[in-house]
């Protein structure tokens, strides 16, 4: 599992190693220049000749960049400094002139008032280290010098994505703990961080910015629980429902599917092929789709009876009162008798005032401004895809619910401070009916674990977490770096949750 700690708690983690001297920045520009050494190899085949560039600002970020600048120049490597502020790190200043690397201040007018040629000395570099801005920015992107090498940068990058940027510790102009990217921000292909990922490295819009994210272990003690944490392959297996030698299709699930209308089936139907697919152990289908999903999949039971969970709203119109007075049936019986439910699309605004968290929600960032708009917030679309996390937290403590915002990457919100965000998708998922494939799918996972969520209320924001990690995968499965439909997903959906459980 990927954790990402809040900016204060990595600070308050420091804090009394470095007043014990621990040589903190000395571990973290070794294992920058180490990492960056690696990028130039692939890059270019060796690491002496090439150029390395730093942005440098005031804080430790650019301390650790010139140290590294340092270590790289003694390998080699032809280092220019830019400086975009009058007082840098001293000691890194002074490590990267012993190795003979040349500093180019950008913050003023050189006193003969010649104008360093920024774009040219980017254009011309190999990497680009990013140390302007450490893990106490808040967002809003990099302003004055910094900010005009930020905009040099984004216009030196060649079509082929050269140079490379590796951003030290964080991309510089990120919410380091909400993951806002607004303003001035530097988008990196590798970000290395120290002790412990932030949550702008996993959160969107700013995890956009960051590239590959790899952890450095630099001796922190990190308190308390993580701020967001991603799902890795061993904590999905973990999660799975797996069913056991006695099991049989009740004890293994089932689940009701109140989705799709007469106008509307392909949601019926990709509700429920997503489900099968994650191995309920039965579906029970009431709605007016009943003969398509049938046809598709003869092996579900059309009609009411005993569920363990529900997925409800996929396809659902404003104007069909029967299936919508179906959808209050359910949700109302699921509130009532701890069923786990999967409420998406067209069930959103028949949601009650309050609901326990095991009602999980599935808006994409439209659905969840209107739902917030309907609750008094003053959201729309835009505000909810600038700051997902702030969105989803507030739909959860209006509602109750469990909150599962679909995107790029995908953000869970549960009780107790469950965060997770997952990026395990390919932008090819960005098709129609996608949706109504996760619901059944995190539709078959509550079933399967239904008992356990009742007793543990962060669990269906683990499930929610797990679905989205076997529905991104899926879409991967259905054909790899090309394009797929929703159907495509769903049936690669079984493969995916083989390869999960089998480790």
């Amino acid at each position: 599992m990927l954790l990402a700690h809040d900016p204060d708690d990595v600070r308050a983690a420091e804090e009394p190693l470095l007043a014990a001297g621990a040589p903190l920045m000395d571990r973290a520009a070794f294992a920058l220049a180490v990492r960056t050494a690696h990028v130039l190899r692939a890059a270019r085949g060796r690491v002496a000749g090439a150029h390395v560039v730093l942005l440098v600002g005031a804080g430790s970020n650019g301390g650790d960049a010139l140290h590294a600048g340092a270590r790289l120049a003694r390998r080699g490597v032809r280092v220019t400094a830019l400086l975009a502020a009058p007082r840098v790190h001293a000691g890194g200043l002074a490590a990267l002139a012993a190795a003979h690397g040349r500093v180019v201040r950008v913050d003023d007018p050189a006193p003969d008032g010649v104008v360093p040629d920024v774009a040219g000395l980017l254009a011309s570099a190999d990497v680009v280290l990013d140390g302007l801005l450490g893990i106490g920015a808040r967002g809003g992107g990099v302003r004055g010098a910094g900010g005009a090498l930020v905009t040099a940068l984004a216009g030196a990058r060649s079509a082929a994505g050269r140079p490379l940027v590796v951003a030290v510790d964080v991309p510089s102009g990120i919410g380091v703990a909400d993951g806002t990217a607004t303003g001035a921000v530097v988008h990196a292909d590798l970000t290395v961080t120290f002790g412990a990922a932030k949550p702008g490295l996993l959160l969107p819009p700013a995890a956009a910015a960051a590239g590959a994210v790899e952890t450095v272990d630099i001796g922190l003690t990190l308190p308390g629980r993580p701020a967001v944490a991603r799902l890795e392959t061993a904590d999905a297996a973990d999660l799975w429902p797996v069913p056991g030698g006695t099991a049989q299709k009740y004890s293994r699930g089932v689940l009701g599917v109140v989705a799709g209308s007469a106008a509307y089936p392909g949601a019926a139907v990709l509700s429920v092929s997503g489900a099968l697919g994650a191995g309920v152990g039965m579906v029970r289908y009431v709605g007016a789709a009943g003969p398509q999903v049938l046809a598709a999949h003869p092996e579900v039971v059309v009609g009411e009876g005993r569920v363990q969970a529900w997925v409800l709203g996929s396809g659902v119109a404003p104007d069909d009162d029967a299936q919508r007075d179906r959808v209050r049936t359910a949700l109302a019986h699921a509130v009532a008798h701890g069923e786990p439910a999967v409420v998406d699309a067209g069930a959103l605004d028949l949601l009650p005032a309050r609901v326990p968290p095991h009602v999980v929600l599935t808006p994409h960032a439209g659905e969840l401004a209107t739902l917030l708009q309907a609750r008094g917030d003053d959201a729309d679309r835009a505000d909810v895809e600038a700051a997902p996390l702030a969105h989803a937290r507030r739909a959860h403590e209006l509602t109750g619910a469990t909150v599962l915002l679909k995107g790029a990457v995908t953000v869970v919100v549960g009780p107790h401070g469950a965060v997770y965000a997952q990026a395990d998708a390919p932008a090819w998922l960005a098709t129609a009916g996608a949706g109504d494939v996760l619901g059944g799918v995190l539709g078959a996972a509550l079933a399967g674990r239904a008992a356990d969520a009742a007793d543990d209320p962060t669990l269906p924001a683990a499930l929610a977490a797990v679905a989205a990690l076997v529905h991104g995968r899926a879409a991967h499965e259905a054909n790899p770096g090309g394009p797929v439909a929703a159907s495509d997903v769903a049936r690669a959906v079984p493969a995916v949750v083989r390869a999960l459980v089998a480790g």
